[in-house]
């Protein structure tokens, strides 16, 4: 058996409910069609529904399997302890089961016509499972098709993404944008007011029924009311509706209907949010609008300088990046809400993966005075639940390359220490009395023989005070890698790096750079 026995629950208590939404994983569903049309498996269906949605393969022998069952299971069984069928797919039914794959041979020569019955009663696809066919061969088969569909669900984000994005830079980015959407999602896309009131839309137009379906649904989400959620999703007959409430405090819903649900809809329709969010806040004037276009711009990888003249005196700015603490990969969602929460739209999700997630946070309480008074502004960042956050110090928008390099630093260094914020403060103290121009060149001569690797690496380990582990994690290798470095910059530098003087001239050196 897979699993220690469990006692099945007496007689006339009631099991514990299934999870209804189980934690699914990083891939997509994999349709049972899809399944069965692996030849050299040779699986049939001969009971229950030909549609379902496999999310995971597990194999159990158990007379009961309904605790070890998340939902969404092709569950797989060789029938060893199969003696009333009838409430053996019940059981699996109220787990959740996907389907069920029962093996034929050595234990039963064919499917029992009482578990097909029961399936076929209970609505529960069976697969017979030929002799020849190890439950091996099916997990993997499976795990290939996720694969597969993983694949095809991030080109697909990829180009969507591409595409919005061009849309964002049009002189009409709002329609564009909404344009590309339904074009993507095979639908129609909507921007509401809390009150309902189209502001723009594209696709094709619905019938009354679905059109007046998706704009009650738009109210669920419409900012104004404290506890609104972030998003909502509905069918009206074989139409599937989503809202979305943008940022920026105005109100504004994305809408959005279409006549099919496909793999990385929902993370399509986030950066869109995003986009929205930035560029269709009513009453925005000329100025404003031309702002809001220089900033996606700018979150789309122009440089700063092309941007500086449209943004004005708007700012200093502070760069922040941000992981999600346990590890996993944040969405434009996520990264979205996380913005609100530091009181900014101005989000880049990045692509995924162990990529941080790039936060612009202006600092408009700061923007007429001298950049030393918007340091202040800094405190404003809070360490928020689930992320860790690494800040750079306020500064011009000029300096954006140079501040999202110190984000990215003090991200790194958050993480190695554990923190749940770091902010890479500025210059002050007793450094702050040379002046920049003679710092910068005798940083320039004293670091020359070093190559950026290097430097990089000798100034995370003394901002970690000498630890090897926690420069290692920093940096993403090994911790001999580390000693490895540091001992090729002594060597280099001629210096002894256990000696207090050498590394604090080293430090003042290295946070010129």
């Amino acid at each position: 058996m897979d699993e220690p026995s469990m006692p099945t629950p007496p007689a006339g208590t009631t099991p514990p409910p299934a999870p209804s939404s189980p934690p699914g994983p990083p891939t997509p569903p994999i349709p049972l069609a899809e399944l069965l049309a692996s030849k050299d498996l040779g699986l049939r269906r001969v009971a229950g529904p030909a549609e379902a949605e496999l999310l995971w393969v597990h194999t159990s022998e158990m007379a009961d399997p309904y605790p070890y069952l998340l939902g969404g299971e092709l569950l797989l069984s060789a029938g060893v302890l199969l003696t009333d069928p009838d409430h053996y797919v019940g059981r699996l039914v109220a787990a959740g089961a996907a389907a069920l794959g029962f093996g034929v041979r050595p234990v039963h020569e064919t499917v029992p016509g009482a578990l097909i019955e029961a399936c076929d009663r209970q609505g529960l696809p069976l697969l017979e499972v030929p002799p020849e066919t190890p439950f091996t061969a099916i997990a993997r088969a499976v795990w290939r098709l996720m694969a597969e569909a993983r694949h095809r669900k991030l080109r697909r984000v990829t180009r969507a993404q591409q595409a919005l994005a061009t849309a964002a830079a049009r002189p009409d980015p709002v329609p564009a944008v909404l344009h590309q959407l339904a074009t993507q999602l095979g639908g129609r896309a909507v921007l509401l007011t809390a009150r309902g009131e189209e502001v723009h839309a594209a696709g094709r137009r619905l019938p009354p029924e679905p059109a007046g379906a998706l704009t009650r649904l738009a109210r669920v989400v419409a900012r104004e009311r404290p506890g609104s959620p972030a998003s909502a999703t509905d069918t009206h007959g074989d139409t599937h509706l989503s809202a979305y409430a943008l940022g920026g405090g105005d109100g504004l819903v994305l809408a959005l209907a279409a006549g099919r649900r496909e793999s990385g809809d929902h993370t399509v329709a986030g950066i869109a949010v995003v986009l929205l969010s930035l560029l269709a806040a009513p009453h925005q004037g000329a100025d404003a609008a031309g702002r809001s276009a220089a900033l996606v711009r700018m979150l789309l990888g122009a440089s700063p300088d092309e941007v500086a003249p449209l943004l004005g005196a708007t700012g200093p700015w502070t760069v922040i990046h941000a992981r999600r603490t346990d590890g996993t990969p944040a969405d434009a969602l996520t990264a979205g809400a996380l913005g609100a929460s530091l009181g900014t739209a101005l989000v880049d999700a990045g692509r995924g993966g162990g990529e941080a997630v790039r936060l612009l946070l202006p600092l408009p309480g700061a923007a007429a005075g001298p950049l030393p008074e918007a340091e202040a502004e800094a405190d404003r960042i809070t360490p928020q639940p689930g992320w860790t956050l690494g800040a750079s110090a306020p500064t011009p928008v000029t300096a954006l390359d140079a501040a999202d390099s110190l984000a990215a630093r003090a991200l790194a260094h958050a993480q190695a220490t554990r923190a749940p914020l770091t902010v890479d403060a500025p210059v002050s103290g007793l450094a702050a009395l040379v002046p920049p121009e003679e710092a910068a060149a005798h940083a320039r001569a004293l670091l020359a023989p070093l190559t950026a690797p290097l430097a990089d690496t000798l100034r995370c380990w003394l901002s970690l005070h000498g630890s090897w582990d926690r420069t290692a994690v920093a940096l993403g290798v090994h911790r001999n890698t580390v000693r490895q470095r540091i001992g090729r910059c002594g060597e280099l530098l001629d210096a002894d790096l256990d000696d207090m003087d050498v590394r604090a001239e080293l430090w003042f050196a290295l946070r010129q750079g």
